[in-house]
């Protein structure tokens, strides 16, 4: 009998639990934990395997009956601008981000709140403290970095915090771990103009992949994901190109 390696990740499964997605589902996941000086390469791995990370943890959906939840990554040599997101980056010329380390700040927490207060009110991070929500940003094994978006003051000095993004640096390419950004500010699609910023930083590293999480068919908070293509989507059989 073949023996694993005193290092291989075990794995764990959740309870079922309401499904955040699709009313009337059960989801399920599988996890592992991402600690030590082997989690980046393990991130590396298992994020090309269709995991997601959350702090120390990586899981993905390991639901019984349902395959809706689909890992998506753009291709970043092949991906171009459509008209509607040539528009989107011209609104937001006068934005400057900075990828700082990950460290949580107050600042960042009130737009946290005001983003989850508005788009994800009846979800599970409604209730989170500035502690939870450092542990979010700051509780990682893995090269990880929190870029800020801002836009400039009338009166000078630093620009206004407009949007968040904590991503990962993998080896080949970046992954969009969680990002938020002012509800206020719907006019300037900030959202997907942080997907066109990360593309650009994916491209100007060399590398192949964005990584965009899951994409959930049927789910309004999962549309828009599959406006940028081409991109890749993960099945049974492994990536295939979509668009």
């Amino acid at each position: 009998m073949t023996r694993e390696p005193r290092d291989a990740p075990q794995f764990y499964l959740t309870s079922p639990a309401p499904c955040p997605y699709l009313p009337g589902r059960e989801e399920r996941k599988v996890f592992t934990h991402l600690i030590g000086r082997r989690a980046p390469a393990l991130n590396d791995t298992l994020t090309q395997s269709g995991f997601r990370r959350s702090q120390t943890i990586a899981y993905r959906p390991a639901c019984e009956t349902c395959r809706a939840c689909v890992s998506v990554r753009v291709r970043v040599d092949e991906f171009d601008l459509s008209r509607n997101l040539k528009r989107v980056r011209k609104r937001n010329a006068d934005v400057t981000a900075e990828a700082r380390r990950p460290h949580a700040g107050a600042e960042q927490y009130a737009l946290f709140r005001a983003y989850v207060g508005a788009r994800h009110n009846d979800g599970g991070m409604a209730d989170m403290s500035m502690v939870d929500y450092q542990m979010m940003v700051e509780d990682s094994h893995v090269e990880t970095r929190l870029i800020e978006y801002r836009v400039p003051r009338p009166g000078g000095g630093p620009g206004h915090l407009v949007a968040c993004c904590l991503t990962d640096y993998l080896a080949d390419g970046l992954s969009m771990v969680y990002s938020f950004y002012d509800p206020n500010r719907d006019e300037r699609s900030l959202g997907a103009f942080m997907i066109i910023d990360h593309v650009e930083r994916v491209r100007r590293a060399g590398l192949p992949h964005l990584y965009l999480g899951y994409w959930v068919e049927g789910s309004r908070k999962m549309d828009y994901k599959a406006r940028f293509l081409p991109q890749e989507r993960l099945g049974m059989d492994g990536w295939k190109r979509v668009g």
